[in-house]
């Protein structure tokens, strides 16, 4: 059997184990949890053996993601010891991220002493970031004014919400000086604490002092780094072998943490948040692709095994170096990619800025208030500003909505109740946050004169 009949077959099984499973859901036909568990693990089953025959690292992460989901439903206590999987891999992905900015960014800027470049490659993306993200911004504002997805949801915190947002405030930084929290003051605790765009800073400090050097003086250095680029690659290869055993152990943790009945109350705000990513994707990214001649069928490559990562593990970080590996090979050279891609997670948080805006608007629904139009642009104000910066901070998002919240005249623990479905809601303004950043780079390549598409095939594996 050729893999595309073995793919339709999976899809037909599929189709029936979730039919199955909705008609005895509802008391429309009698079948017994162990017919559908065996159909369920027969599809996946088959689903393992379609990965052997394709041989493809994005195909087993999403393997890995059906197996995670059947996982966690299935067995909830095994799973609830899985995020220690997840937890690996993130830890891994984390010691990669530091020195992988800095060796490619002093080999792309010290290589080719334009430092005007860098300039204005800086410029650009921050202009191409905060037009992006005001966009995203403004779209979910629409989005949560036509869904009205708040209004006449009685929503109630349960104590492991309020607990939860305890712990999450307890850790908000007492300095709120974002310009200052660029600058590192010391470049292993900026490393440490997993400070991206502090140590973008510091590399391009130091590439920049680097290309003043004479070639004599400067020649060590530059073979360093680029051996340093180089074993960071294959570092990030070996890693990522790991990524399904993550995915699997993210995705089984989240769902017998959270449960799929959670979403009941909250399902309309949940479904308004993913109609407003895709309406972003199709309404924005797709007609910034076209502007730019983007190959979007080599795009979709190069972003997919980054992107399912993000989605299973809710962390952006976690994709941050396959990410730059695979834009790389697409034909953007070193020096954008390392400077554009780890900026952007900063100041480009599209998925993140989004779900802001809606959920801000949803609370002020819950609440009863009827914010007016001017009431709703001071809010996208306050965000534009308040959005930036924050992608390293832990629950960051939750943060900035309660401070938003706060401004607004709002009771900030109506929030509380929203972490319930905060980990699905995450996956998907993750995966909008990397597709952004990744377009943002080709962007600017492309602006730049740099990109040069590659001839054949290319292995993104």
């Amino acid at each position: 059997m050729n893999t595309r009949k073995l793919l339709l077959l999976i899809l037909l099984l599929f189709t029936v184990a979730v039919v199955m499973h909705f008609l005895t859901y509802f008391g429309l036909i009698s079948i017994s949890d162990k017919i559908l568990l065996i159909v369920r693990w027969i599809t996946i089953g088959l689903l393992g053996y379609y990965g052997i025959r394709k041989k493809s690292l994005t195909t087993w992460i999403f393997i890995s993601m059906v197996v995670g989901i059947e996982m966690g439903f299935s067995f909830p206590e095994l799973s609830m010891k899985l995020n220690v999987l997840s937890g690996i891999f993130l830890r891994l992905v984390k010691t990669i991220i530091a020195p992988l900015i800095f060796a490619t960014l002093v080999v792309g800027i010290a290589a080719h002493s334009n430092l005007k470049q860098v300039g204005r490659m800086g410029l650009k993306s921050i202009l191409y970031f905060e037009a992006v993200t005001t966009l995203a911004l403004f779209i979910g504002l629409a989005a949560i004014n036509f869904t009205e997805a708040g209004k006449g949801v009685n929503m109630e915190a349960k104590q492991a919400q309020v607990d939860r947002a305890n712990d999450l405030l307890l850790q908000k930084q007492e300095s709120h000086n974002f310009i200052l929290n660029i600058f590192p003051e010391n470049i292993a605790k900026s490393i440490a604490e997993n400070h991206v765009l502090q140590v973008v800073v510091f590399s391009i400090l130091f590439a920049i002092a680097l290309a003043q050097l004479s070639e004599s003086k400067k020649a060590p250095m530059m073979h360093f780094t680029e051996s340093l680029a180089e074993v960071m690659f294959k570092f990030t290869d070996i890693v990522m072998y790991f990524a399904p055993f993550a995915v699997a152990g993210a995705l089984a943790y989240t769902i017998a943490n959270m449960g799929f009945g959670v979403l009941t109350g909250l399902l309309k705000l949940v479904g308004t948040l993913y109609m407003a990513l895709i309406a972003f994707i199709l309404l924005v990214l797709v007609p910034i692709g076209l502007i730019v001649k983007l190959n979007f069928r080599l795009f979709i490559r190069a972003i997919s095994e980054p992107v399912s990562i993000a989605f299973a593990t809710s962390t952006s970080e976690a994709a941050l170096p396959k990410a730059m590996e695979n834009l790389e090979k697409m034909g953007i050279p070193r020096k954008v990619v390392a400077f554009v891609l780890p900026t952007g997670y900063s100041f480009n948080l599209d998925g993140s800025t989004l779900y802001l805006s809606l959920a801000s608007v949803f609370i002020a629904q819950v609440s009863g208030v009827e914010l007016t139009f001017i009431q709703q642009l001071e809010m996208v104000l306050i965000l534009m500003l308040t959005s930036k910066g924050v992608a390293g901070v832990r629950g960051a998002s939750f943060l900035i909505l309660v401070t938003t919240v706060a401004s607004l005249g709002l009771d900030p623990e109506k929030a509380f109740a929203i972490l319930a479905v905060d980990a699905i809601m995450d996956m998907g303004r993750t995966s909008l946050n990397v597709i952004g950043n990744c377009l943002a780079t080709v962007v600017v390549a492309k602006w730049e004169n740099e990109y040069v598409e590659p001839i054949g095939e290319v292995n993104f594996n």
